[in-house]
């Protein structure tokens, strides 16, 4: 049974300021609750998420965190369209980014989600709403905008010039963030995990922890990649921790804040995948879509 998701919260805006309860989403009750019976697997995923949610909208946070947004609330149309889509049984590999940046997921719901990636490579449909309280500078224009992710595009980019089709990747593999939420400071700076204050940091990433062993259980893949240090290491101690027999390993983050991701990540990312004997998953000739080389 899918948890109430319209429970309130509350956020911590700094010591000494008032505190504002998080959207309840009541307009959008009946959407969240409407997961679809005919895939299970997508259906229990989906579910994982909405507790999540429920969970999350209990916490606080201080400064130096002002805004934040929660793509699985305003964009749940675009998500469910991309896990409808692509969550299936039988995948092996699960990729696990850290949390949505800001011209990515955090505007298109899908991780990773640069818009052109998104619309013309994924095919992913749907309307995106807003966050209640939203960053004057860090509007979200869904589907519409028409910033690029760097990140996202050089992600998406790189299995769509390896596979082809999106079929040749999710046959295998899916894709997935350990926690939904972006965080902004007062000026519209974008704070990852590691920047929020650790009691903080900690219960948030609890909660998280949980609902990714739930996703590797319900997806049962055999192998966990975190895309970047931080991911790989939190899914390593969660998984460890909840006794699930996956195994984890990682590949270079390609942030542009990364300067070695920016002298050639895709390089860097097709050898790790290589090492791990993920490239061969890529490769079915039994497909119309061989893999292609760089």
């Amino acid at each position: 049974m899918l948890a109430d998701y319209t429970s309130a919260g509350q956020l911590a805006c700094g010591d000494g300021e008032e505190k504002k309860e998080l959207p309840s989403s009541k307009s959008k009750e009946q959407s969240f609750k409407e997961v679809p019976e005919g895939n299970m697997t997508s259906s229990r995923f989906l579910q994982a998420e909405l507790e999540l949610n429920t969970h999350l909208r209990r916490l606080s946070f201080s400064e130096p965190v002002r805004y934040i947004y929660n793509p699985l609330e305003y964009a749940w149309d675009t998500h469910r369209c991309y896990v409808e889509k692509y969550c299936q049984d039988g995948q092996s590999v699960l990729f696990l980014g850290m949390n949505p940046g800001p011209f990515g997921m955090a505007q298109t719901g899908v991780p990773f989600g640069e818009v052109k990636s998104v619309v013309d490579w994924l095919k992913i449909t749907g309307e995106v709403g807003h966050p209640e309280d939203e960053h004057p500078k860090r509007r979200i224009t869904g589907l519409a905008c028409t910033q690029s992710e760097v990140s996202g595009a050089r992600f998406w980019g790189f299995f769509r010039k390896l596979c082809g089709e999106p079929a040749m990747f999710f046959r295998h593999c899916f894709v997935h963030n350990l926690c939904p939420l972006i965080f902004m400071s007062t000026s519209g700076k974008n704070l990852t995990p590691p920047e929020l204050l650790k009691g903080e940091r900690e219960a948030l990433l609890a909660l998280c922890d949980i609902a990714l062993c739930q996703v590797v259980e319900t997806l049962g893949v055999s192998m966990v990649i975190g895309v970047g240090k931080v991911s790989e290491q939190r899914a390593r101690r969660a998984l460890s921790a909840a006794g699930i027999n996956v195994r984890v390993e990682g590949i270079m983050h390609p942030s542009p804040r990364n300067p070695l991701a920016n002298k050639g990540w895709e390089a860097v990312a097709k050898a790790k995948l290589e090492e791990l004997g993920i490239l061969s998953l890529l490769n079915n000739t039994s497909t119309n879509h061989p893999c292609q080389e760089f």
